[in-house]
């Protein structure tokens, strides 16, 4: 018998590591000799803390566990034998729909290994891809096996990974290196952080193969170093590979040599562009720069350089002990394999899932997230961060795969997948987005510099109440010439969010623009609260909360709001226990 605690981020987050202390505690002062381990996150973040007690061929886990629940845990099934049922929320006989109707090979070992044990990472079947390519294998026969199995990188674009690698092969210049793009900054997403803090050796086996594919022996990986447990567990990673000859020179007595460094980076958004990175790599502001030449022929140092992301590194061992075949025996013709999101927003249940490409949004969503929070009605799905788009209710059949999301207006991006339901504004939505990348916009391109700063404003005038005739068309016209004549991806996808809000939910921009209302009720300036005399009860409660004193009546007459004062919190309304405070 063994346990193990979730400690991801998520699971720290959740008070994973009181519960981890009184564990220790309760065995110690039981002298129970028995095996406690940390794991990673295993997607289902909203059970987190997550305890696991493994038997044998059972493993049963208890979730939203507190310090006051770890006693009867110990007692009722440790001593005694019998699982506390009230806190079980699976087995692996029974497991979770949102578990089952995943296909993990990104996420394999994720809350299922110790990221901080190499061995765990080597009784499954860790490090066997590599010593099956250095030992038995060319690098042409490495690359045929990754561009067999249809791996397009995991990043945004969804470029072919055997393209890249074959390119930076057949690149003169020495030495070659290999990146890894950690620098995840989509708000919403952590797929990258959920490898790096449970599943490490992954990733740096995948950048080993990667080396050894393209004649590369340094790689380098750009993580942001607001990932503290990831840089950490990912250090200790590489220590350990060292220490037993799997990382440093002539790895396993070949002739191959790979060593492996972490660059933190300060948290630009831009840095995720890959000429941007290698600029912030080399201790330059981090600004993207003219293709061609790419990173393949000149890249960091001005050198041949592969730069893929966490999730495409991490699929690369697996593709390499199971085959290509076995890979894109997943998806569809074009987009091969499983893919990994972040859900998050207003879904009942966040977290990680992976997927097989082809899959339906209604499916993951649904299926796989619970559906939408307290049963609102689905509004949109916001997928590929800043650079993508709002995919809306019409379109929720849509098959995800690279060319679908495209045909949609949106991208798939890194993974993230925000929920939103009909209390979302799009107008707010797309102003929210384009705040975010008119700040993380380096400055080197005046469309994208000025373009995004002339469209922020444009939507914040609309969500003030201060939308003008010919505003729509204007914010369509800017956005083509953004997107047109900007420099990198991040310019090149900014108006994304703008133009598919338009795109889906034209008549909000015209609610805001001709009629001053927000459909959504969301817009301060655009609503108004009052109180309806005949259900108001006079209990009161509406008048205690008010931050600003607006509202009066007594016990004896109905209360009312003074709107001169209604500074627009909401605190009448979600305190109101009969439905008496209405929002317009």
């Amino acid at each position: 018998m063994k346990i193990r605690v979730g400690l991801g981020s998520c699971g720290i987050a959740a008070g994973g590591n009181k519960v981890l202390a009184e564990l220790k505690k309760q065995l110690k002062d039981k002298g129970l000799d028995i095996s406690v381990e940390s794991t990673g996150c295993i997607g289902v973040c909203y059970f987190e803390p997550l305890l696991d007690v493994i038997e044998e061929d059972m493993v049963y886990t208890y979730g939203r566990i507190t310090p006051e629940m770890v006693g009867e845990i110990v007692e009722d099934h440790l001593i005694n034998g019998k699982p506390v049922e009230k806190y079980l929320v699976y087995t692996n006989k029974e497991p979770l729909p949102a578990l089952s109707k995943q296909v993990r090979i990104t996420l394999r070992n994720c809350g299922v290994i110790n990221p901080e044990s190499i061995d765990d990472y080597l009784d499954r079947k860790g490090y066997q891809g590599i010593k099956k390519a250095i030992t038995s294998m060319t690098q042409k026969e490495v690359i045929e096996e990754i561009k067999a199995s249809g791996l397009r990188g995991r990043g945004g674009a969804g470029f072919p990974t055997w393209f890249k690698w074959n390119a930076a092969l057949q690149a003169a210049g020495s030495p070659k290196y290999i990146v890894c793009n950690a620098d995840e900054g989509d708000p919403g997403a952590f797929m990258d952080r959920s490898v790096l803090e449970g599943d490490p050796h992954s990733l740096i086996e995948g950048m080993m193969i990667a080396g050894y594919a393209i004649g590369a022996s340094q790689g380098v990986v750009y993580v942001r170093a607001e990932y503290p447990l990831a840089i950490k567990r990912l250090q200790h990673a590489i220590e350990q590979a060292r220490i037993q000859d799997y990382l440093g020179q002539n790895v396993m007595g070949t002739d191959f040599s790979f060593n492996l460094r972490i660059k933190q980076g300060a948290g630009a958004f831009v840095c995720g562009e890959e000429t941007a990175l290698i600029a912030s790599l080399e201790g330059e502001r981090g600004m993207p720069r003219l293709k061609p030449p790419f990173p393949a022929q000149s890249g960091f140092w001005g050198k041949p350089t592969n730069i893929n992301n966490v999730e495409t590194f991490a699929n690369v061992p697996w593709i390499m002990v199971e085959g290509g075949s076995a890979f894109s025996q997943y998806g569809t013709e074009k987009s091969k394999g499983t893919k990994v999101f972040a859900l998050t927003g207003k879904i009942k249940n966040g977290g990680l899932v992976e997927v097989p490409m082809g899959i339906p949004l209604r499916e993951v969503i649904y299926d796989i997230g619970g559906g939408i929070k307290n049963d609102r009605q689905f509004k949109a799905v916001q997928m590929g961060g800043p650079s993508g788009g709002c995919i809306p209710a019409s379109l929720l059949d849509t098959s995800i795969d690279y060319e679908s999301i495209v045909k949609t207006g949106a991208i798939m991006g890194s993974g993230g997948m925000v929920v939103m339901d009909d209390s979302t504004c799009m107008v707010d939505m797309a102003r929210f987005f384009l705040d975010f990348t008119q700040k993380e916009s380096c400055g080197k391109c005046t469309s994208c510099r000025i373009g995004t700063k002339r469209m922020l404003e444009i939507l914040e005038r609309i969500t003030k109440g201060q939308g003008r005739e010919g505003d729509i068309e204007l914010l369509e016209d800017l956005a083509v010439k953004v997107k047109d004549s900007s420099l990198c991806g991040l310019g090149q996808t900014a108006p994304n969010p703008v133009l598919t809000t338009i795109r889906y939910f034209r008549d909000e921009y015209q609610a805001h623009i001709k009629d001053k209302k927000c459909p959504a009720k969301h817009c301060k300036a655009l609503i108004t609260y009052s109180i309806d005399s005949e259900k108001c009860k006079r209990c009161g409660l509406c008048a205690k909360k008010c931050p600003v004193s607006v509202i009066t009546g007594s016990k004896y007459e109905p209360y009312s709001i003074n709107e001169d004062g209604c500074i627009k919190c909401g605190n009448c309304l979600e305190v109101c226990p009969f439905g008496a405070v209405k929002v317009e």
